[in-house]
């Protein structure tokens, strides 16, 4: 069961697993295919080569047909040739892929079953919570600076309710650690839940994760 953390980082008590996440509901593959398309949908699509048309130059062809010894050639910017087009090159396109949204909710679901199953999130109570300074919060999130250069990858959540108030303190105070990412639970992905091992929620956003349907 996860434990609540006030902000000096005491153990006030344990919370019960909600029973949405109480074990698995869907099967790996759609986990990955969710993970797939987040990743993929990350992804600009903007590389780009010339082809042999597209490249400057190239109209008057090299030597004559015949009669030199060497290869025929019609076009400095043949792809053989330096400076020339690249054959199947990479174009502009995206690479964004789609899954139904009652996959994606199902998937987000498993994710944050997996890591309460591993006991990897925590539960904090924001009560009187004061982040000023990076160093405050590696004292309050991580348990003091020393474990805080240590510490092993955090994904720190709020609600988007207390983004005023919560969620500014905790997005200036984790922003220079390079192991803590800070979002709203409006902004939680499957990547980021697989990808960190360790959760921190405030009581809030525990709630309103609890309170997701699985089919929404």
């Amino acid at each position: 069961m996860p434990k609540v953390v006030d902000a000096q980082g005491k153990v006030l008590r344990e919370e019960s697993i909600p029973e949405i996440f109480s074990g698995d509901r869907v099967g790996e593959h759609t986990v990955f295919r969710a993970v797939f398309r987040e990743l993929a949908n990350r992804r600009a699509g903007t590389a780009s080569t010339k082809r042999r048309d597209e490249v400057r130059g190239g109209g008057r062809k090299p030597w004559k047909q015949k009669g030199t010894g060497r290869a025929r050639q019609g076009s400095t910017r043949s792809p053989q040739w330096r400076h020339g087009g690249v054959v199947f090159g990479p174009k502009p396109r995206s690479f964004a892929t789609s899954l139904n949204r009652r996959e994606r909710r199902a998937a987000l679901l498993a994710a944050l079953a997996d890591r309460y199953a591993i006991e990897a999130i925590t539960l904090l109570d924001p009560a009187h919570l004061s982040v000023a300074k990076t160093r405050d919060f590696a004292a309050h999130i991580l348990g003091g600076r020393a474990a805080g250069d240590a510490a092993s990858r955090t994904l720190v959540v709020y609600a988007p309710s207390e983004h005023e108030t919560i969620g500014l303190q905790l997005s200036r105070g984790g922003r220079n650690l390079r192991s803590v990412t800070v979002t709203s639970t409006a902004a939680l992905d499957i990547a980021a839940i697989l990808g960190n091992e360790r959760l921190v929620l405030t009581l809030e956003a525990h709630a309103v994760l609890a309170a997701l349907k699985v089919n929404p």
